[in-house]
C-alpha cells in the first residue's frame, strides 16, 4: 500500500525523504493506514483501499482534489469518517469537486451544492440555503427546476 502512495508523489521530484514525509502527512490524515503500511493494496477494506486513492492524490499536493463518489461501496461509518476527512481538508484551503450521490453525505461537506441533469444545471444552491433535502431529491428526480 506504501508503494501506492509513494507513486501519487515520484512527479513531485522532492526525493526519497520528501517523499516520506508526504505519507507521514497522508498517515496522520489517514491514522487507519500507518498501522497497515506494509499490506498489499488489494487487502485492504474498501474504506480504506478509498483513503489510498484520496492518499495518493493528496502526496502530488493538488490545489483542487476531485473525488468521484467516495462514499460508493463503504459502510456507513467509513463513509462518515471519509466525509469528515474531506471536510477537513476543504478546511485547510485545497479545493474539493465532490460527485456523489449519498445526498446527506455530499451535504454535510459541501459549500455549494449543483445538481446535474443529463449534463445540464437543474438546481444550483449554497449548502446554508438547503435546510431540506426535499428539495436536492426533488431536483434529482426531475421535479424541479431553477
Amino acid at each position: 500500500m506504501q508503494e501506492n502512495l509513494l507513486l501519487g508523489g515520484y512527479t513531485r521530484g522532492i526525493g526519497r525523504r520528501g517523499l516520506q514525509a508526504e505519507i507521514a502527512r497522508v498517515y496522520e490524515t489517514f491514522p487507519a493506514l500507518a498501522a497497515r503500511a506494509k499490506t498489499v493494496a488489494g487487502q485492504l477494506s474498501g474504506g480504506q483501499q478509498q483513503m489510498v486513492a484520496i492518499g495518493q492524490a493528496l502526496m502530488a499536493k493538488p490545489a483542487l482534489l476531485m473525488l468521484d463518489e467516495p462514499s460508493g461501496g463503504l459502510a456507513p461509518s467509513v463513509v462518515s469518517e471519509v466525509m469528515s476527512t474531506v471536510s477537513a481538508l476543504a478546511g485547510q484551503g485545497l479545493g474539493i469537486l465532490l460527485v456523489e450521490q449519498a445526498v446527506e453525505a455530499a451535504v454535510s461537506v459541501a459549500q455549494d451544492i449543483t445538481v446535474l441533469d443529463v449534463g445540464r444545471v437543474v438546481l444550483q444552491r449554497d449548502s446554508a440555503e438547503v435546510d431540506d433535502l426535499d428539495i436536492l431529491r426533488e431536483a434529482y428526480f426531475g421535479r424541479a427546476r431553477t
